[in-house]
């Protein structure tokens, strides 16, 4: 039984790791390319996009994916409209296997928003911040006309055009500890964190780090999902490959 897993966060390499131990299903970890030297993985890895729904559902069909699996990073929205209209188009079973998202707790200071430029937006023009931007690198442009300094930490430069003027980037790979967070933010003398309500254990260090440090955050919310079975647990997971890929 062929199964396509759509990667790009913790919970696919937890997957990929995970189904690899199985002789019984033949998965493939699809990537999207846009980190330049990724962790290698244990499952076969395609990188780079599809072309669409139209080059999806041809990929389904011509390599005989029995079922897909989105595992990809909570905000890869266009991927997730483009998986559920080509499982529907090709009549493949598909689930989401993600992270819960994080919840604002005593001691937390959020302004939600519903995107990068409503986040840009609720920074405001005065006073002067230094500004966490712990987004990454896709989005950054929608602060290049914001007036603050922004501190960017991302795993690859982005590119040159579209960045705020007043830019420090860190260039780094986590996991951060709540530790690190913490030192960084005093260092770069952090006013207000940016970030995305990613979710999960990984990267919530610097939540925790901005309620000790008592700094507002700006909480970017996740983007609206296609209807699909969604499972946080990888048991839950497991049992519904178990239910669509049965052994042979």
């Amino acid at each position: 039984m062929r199964i396509l897993i759509l990667g790009g966060s913790s919970e696919a390499t937890l997957l990929a790791k995970t189904l690899s131990q199985r002789a019984d299903l033949d998965a493939i970890l699809s990537l999207a390319g846009r980190t330049k030297n990724p962790a290698p993985m244990p499952l076969p890895t395609r990188s780079g996009g599809f072309g669409g729904v139209e080059g999806l559902v041809s990929y389904l069909r011509d390599e005989r994916i029995n079922a897909v699996i989105d595992a990809t990073h909570p905000f890869a929205a266009q991927m997730k409209r483009n998986a559920a209209q080509a499982c529907a188009a090709t009549n493949t079973p598909l689930c989401a296997f993600t992270r819960a998202p994080w919840v604002a707790g005593e001691g937390d200071d959020w302004i939600e928003v519903d995107s990068a430029v409503e986040a840009a937006a609720a920074l405001g023009e005065t006073p002067k911040k230094n500004v966490f931007l712990a987004i990454g690198r896709q989005q950054a442009g929608a602060f290049a006309g914001s007036p603050h300094h922004f501190v960017l930490r991302a795993i690859d430069a982005p590119d040159a055009e579209a960045l705020p003027a007043s830019l420090d980037l860190v260039l780094a790979r986590g996991p951060f500890t709540v530790a690190d967070e913490i030192a960084l933010m005093r260092d770069k003398k952090i006013d207000i964190l940016v970030s995305k309500n990613a979710g999960g254990e990984a990267t919530r260090a610097k939540i925790d780090a901005a309620r000790v440090e008592k700094l507002p955050v700006v909480m970017i919310r996740r983007p609206k999902t296609p209807e699909r079975p969604v499972f946080e647990n990888i048991g839950d997971a497991l049992a519904w490959i178990e239910a669509h890929c049965p052994a042979s």
